[in-house]
This record gives C-alpha cells, sequence and structure tokens, in this order.
C-alpha cells in the first residue's frame, strides 16, 4: 500500500501530531508500505526530500500554517497521482489534503488531535476576530466529506459528533508510544529538591502562562522547589511571549528554561522530575502525558478535554483552570498526598494495527 501523509508539520518539529506520524510512517515502513510525506520546511539545515527505507519526505518552504493552506495543494495533488490513499489531520494540512483527494479521486482520512469549538473564544493570546475566524475555519473542515474522521481518544471522537459530524463517519483510534522506548529509564526523582517541570510545544492551549502564575504565587509563599520549562524556540513570537510573561512576573531568577532537547535527553528530564505538570485548556489525547505515565513520573494536570481519560498512575487533577489550583495541587504534591488510578497503557502497535484496519477498509470499498 502506498499512502500520503499531507501534514503541516513533520520530524524533527516537536509536537503530538508530530509524534503520532512519525510512529505510523516508522511503523508501517517496517511492513513494507511505502509512506509519502508532504509537510513544511521548518529548518533550512532539514533536507527538502529524503528518503529513508520506505519513506520519502518531501519539505517545501510554505513560510507559515496559511500559505500552506492554500498553496500545498498543488503539491499534493501530484504527489496523490500514484498513491492509494491520503492521510492528513486537523487543522492546515486537512483542507489541501481533502481537495487533492477529491481531483485524484482518492479517499481521504482525517485525524482530528483536537475539536476546540466554543473553547476558541476561551483561550488566551487569541483576539476575537481571530477566534472568529479559527472556529469558522474549524466548523468547515467538519462539514467536509472525508471518509473518515479519526479522533484520538473517546472525548475527542464525542466532540466531533457534538460539533456535527455523523456518528458513522467517525472512529476513535488512540495515539501510541513504543514502550520499549522506556524501558532503560525510570522515575528517579531528585532527594533534596523537589522538581516541577512543564515540557511540550508551545501553544495557547498548553496552559503555559497558568504554570508561570502558579510559580510565582509559590515564591511569594515562600515554598521551596525547582521549576523547569521545557519548550522549543518555535514559534518564535510565542515564545517571546512566555518570555516576556516571565519577566513581569520577575521570576527568572527561579524557572530553568531548555530548548529543543534530544528524545533521550527529554528522557532523563522527566525521569529526573518530582512532577511534570499540565495545565492545558484542553487536551484531545496528550503525549506529554503518556511518555511521563511511561516512565513513572507522577503528572499534576488540569483535568481537561482527554487528560482525565489518559491520565493513570500517581496524579493530581486541579479543581479550577487557574494559577490558584495549580499551585495548590503543587504544594499537594510535595507533601506527597497523590492520588492513584489504575495504570493504563496505550500501545504504538495497537495504533498502527487499528490504522491498516482503516486503510483497508478503504480500499476494500474503493473496490
Amino acid at each position: 500500500m502506498k499512502i500520503l501523509f499531507v501534514l503541516e508539520n513533520y520530524y524533527p518539529h516537536i509536537g503530538g501530531v508530530e509524534t503520532l506520524f512519525k510512529n505510523l510512517a516508522d511503523a508501517l515502513s517496517k511492513q513494507q508500505h511505502e509512506v509519502i510525506i508532504l509537510t513544511t520546511l521548518k529548518n533550512k539545515n532539514d533536507a527538502p526530500i529524503e528518503s529513508i527505507d520506505n519513506i520519502t519526505v518531501y519539505r517545501k518552504n510554505y513560510f507559515n500554517r496559511y500559505f500552506f493552506t492554500f498553496f500545498a495543494f498543488f503539491a499534493a495533488f501530484r504527489l496523490a497521482k500514484t498513491c492509494d490513499l491520503i492521510h492528513t489531520t486537523s487543522y492546515n494540512a486537512a483542507l489541501p489534503a481533502w481537495l487533492a483527494a477529491k481531483l485524484r479521486g482518492k479517499k481521504v482520512i482525517i485525524t482530528f488531535h483536537e475539536v476546540w469549538g466554543n473553547l476558541w473564544f476561551k483561550l488566551p493570546f487569541m483576539s476575537k476576530p481571530g477566534a472568529r475566524l479559527h472556529h469558522l475555519f474549524e466548523q468547515m473542515l467538519l462539514k467536509l466529506d472525508f471518509y473518515m474522521f479519526v479522533g484520538v481518544s473517546n472525548f475527542t471522537r464525542d466532540a466531533l459528533i457534538y460539533n456535527g459530524v455523523s456518528a458513522d463517519r467517525t472512529s476513535m483510534i488512540y495515539n501510541g508510544i513504543d514502550y520499549s522506548e522506556f524501558e532503560a529509564i525510570r522515575h528517579a526523582p531528585p532527594t533534596k529538591e523537589f522538581t516541577f517541570t512543564f515540557f511540550g510545544r508551545l501553544g495557547m492551549s498548553k496552559g503555559i502562562e497558568i504554570y508561570l502564575n502558579a510559580i510565582k504565587e509559590l515564591l511569594a509563599q515562600n515554598v521551596k522547589a525547582k521549576f523547569q520549562l521545557i519548550i522549543p524556540r518555535q514559534p518564535a513570537a510565542f515564545l517571546a511571549k512566555i518570555e516576556e510573561i516571565i519577566d513581569e512576573l520577575d521570576i527568572q531568577n527561579y524557572i530553568h528554561i531548555s530548548h529543543n532537547l534530544p528524545f533521550t535527553e527529554l528522557q532523563k528530564e522527566i525521569a529526573g522530575s518530582s512532577a511534570i505538570v499540565i495545565p492545558s485548556y484542553s487536551e484531545g489525547f496528550c503525549f506529554a502525558a503518556i511518555e511521563s505515565m511511561a516512565i513513572g513520573t507522577p503528572i499534576i494536570s488540569s483535568a481537561q478535554g482527554a487528560l482525565a481519560e489518559v491520565v493513570s498512575g500517581k496524579f493530581l487533577e486541579m479543581q479550577s483552570l487557574n494559577a490558584n489550583s495549580l499551585s495548590n495541587c503543587m504544594q499537594k504534591a510535595i507533601l506527597g498526598e497523590w492520588e492513584t488510578r489504575l495504570e493504563k497503557k496505550f500501545h504504538l502497535k495497537d495504533t498502527v494495527q487499528n490504522y491498516l484496519s482503516l486503510y483497508a477498509s478503504a480500499q476494500k470499498e474503493e473496490k
């Protein structure tokens, strides 16, 4: 089978979407399926065309995500000619993938990682006109006739249906990880200094500003702890906003910031943390939580979106989506007042098999 992935971002870019499709492409390649990937050239040091085993990546300079939406169609249309089907994701890659599929007569599957609906109007760093346009764009995507809308959790699938997608055109496939990559690393927190860590992509829904304000509250109460922030350098404008908040709160001397850590180094930081902080406004799945659970590091989460569905092991949940609630949880964590839930696992092999079954179903219907 030859599959075209149309993705706004792909490895080595960092994020849950990138993690899913990198793992999926690698697993498909090992099973001798051919994978073609169309994505954005994010770094001038990345190869515009790269072939590894059965995977070929085409990286093109679309300048920003909005240019990708309007101009990636031409490359997608060309690459789709010899492919059996197309797989894309929300948001900006969806439209060019759908249009290329329609004109080539191919089936197209979309994985929705989050459905925000009215959350667009509640997020920070978003203007009212911007929120309105993004909300309208999301609603437009939900009305397109993709062969299948895949939600990455029950929460996300339910959100697809709630926002108008027919239930028979939805499916739930959990994201997964390869647990063998985590076997050699286990939770080993520092004995002297309690360490809180936030890690993941820069995004307006991630609640980074809630974490920073919670740090300010804890410092005002003379709580002794170490605070870490592990984030990429891009988007540069968003990073600048985070740095501005840190300066305004005057906590720059109390927070250690790292950027673009290699995966093994990131694993060490997760393992060496006393707790991982995930104060998101919403999560469609949350790889940060699953990776932390695989290592055994306890999690403090907002419990928003799919977080209540996927988080297990030792955890604490914020009662409200604000800094005070988070700082209260952080103090409970220092005192060891954790809640526990039977451990859940999300295996990559299950994710791949479920997508292969979906691909096969699409091909069978085609014939």
